[in-house]
């Protein structure tokens, strides 16, 4: 290790981490190699024995290597720059009042349950209360290794099918809500933001129903004039942490605008831009008159609504990796 390494603190945090993840994936090869060399091992065994005991114990060890080979060969899909980094998800109520807004909720849990579920820590960065029950919309900030590379597969327009609680009649209902994703921008990505462009808001910060509000404006509303761009921010206690972290949402949008400009300028040229629409939906969630989800991109289907929406989004999340891997392989 050079002397000056620990001179500049935040790039030597940051050579650390990538050493780390490096290292992480080399015990993981090692580890996969040795399950394998240990299954070789009981086959023979059993090939020798013929005892039911070791058979069983071969088809369970076989079952969970080939679950963990999947879980890697799906990781070396993650390849692109921003997939290993943390992920700022924004959920967005579509038409359809407390309904839709109540599905923004449930959405919520379902990305929370899947995050916690893969040990990533889950942090609400600004929520907006629906006005009866639900969220109108909310963002969180998902932190861990590859979570925009996973969740970048939710991006798009989900549909609710169900029969509305809110609704005295009974009756079945159609909701939408978009689910928004984008990297965790780091101080080193150059995304120009110019202080004239920028118009600064306070205000107090409030939950539900005027619970909690805090008697200084402490939540922060950032408006980039030129893009329309709005953030938010109303987590944290201090206005200037608020500041902080709306900054860095602002940051992450406008990279993700910019981006999406760049990529529509190049579709256009390429004669194949295609119509993002309220409703084009990627995913349909159907609880009734039957139960199932669907992914509209994949055709993948699950009938078991209530595991999803416990957080069971991995075979959808996989599907659409391996879809994007063969399309850019092609």
């Amino acid at each position: 290790m050079a002397s000056d390494f620990w001179d500049d603190q935040e790039a030597a945090q940051k050579i650390l981490q990538e050493l780390n993840q490096l290292k992480g994936k080399l015990e993981n090869y090692d580890f996969l190699v040795r399950k394998y060399e240990d299954l070789e091992t009981l086959l023979e065994l059993c090939m020798e024995t013929e005892d039911a005991d070791l058979q069983q114990e071969l088809v369970q060890d076989t079952k969970a290597f080939m679950k963990l080979l999947e879980k890697t060969k799906l990781e070396t899909l993650l390849s692109g720059k921003h997939d290993a980094k943390n992920a700022i998800l924004s959920l967005h109520a579509g038409a359809g009042g407390t309904e839709a807004q109540d599905w923004v909720s449930m959405l919520l849990r379902m990305y929370t349950r899947w995050a916690e579920d893969k040990g990533y820590k889950v942090t609400t960065l600004d929520i907006l209360p629906g006005d009866e029950a639900g969220v109108k919309s909310v963002t969180i900030l998902v932190e861990g290794l590859n979570a925009y590379g996973y969740l970048k597969a939710e991006k798009g327009v989900h549909r609710l099918v169900r029969i509305s609680p809110f609704d005295a009649a009974g009756r079945r209902h159609t909701s939408f809500a978009s689910a928004d994703v984008m990297p965790e921008i780091d101080d080193d990505i150059e995304v120009e933001i110019k202080p004239e462009d920028l118009k600064i808001d306070t205000f107090r910060a409030g939950g539900a129903g005027g619970q909690h509000v805090n008697k200084t404006e402490s939540a922060v509303r950032i408006t980039h004039i030129p893009t329309g761009i709005v953030v938010s921010c109303q987590n944290e206690r201090s206005q200037q942490s608020n500041r902080n972290t709306a900054m860095k949402i602002l940051k992450a949008r406008l990279f993700d605008h910019y981006q999406q400009k760049q990529q529509q300028e190049l579709e256009k040229i390429r004669g194949d831009q295609k119509e993002i629409a309220w409703g084009s939906q990627i995913r349909s969630y159907i609880f009734h008159p039957y139960s199932l989800v669907k992914d509209h991109r994949t055709n993948v289907e699950v009938g078991n609504v209530q595991a999803v929406m416990d957080g069971e989004l991995d075979e959808f999340i996989n599907a659409y990796l391996k879809l994007i891997a063969n399309k850019t392989s092609a």
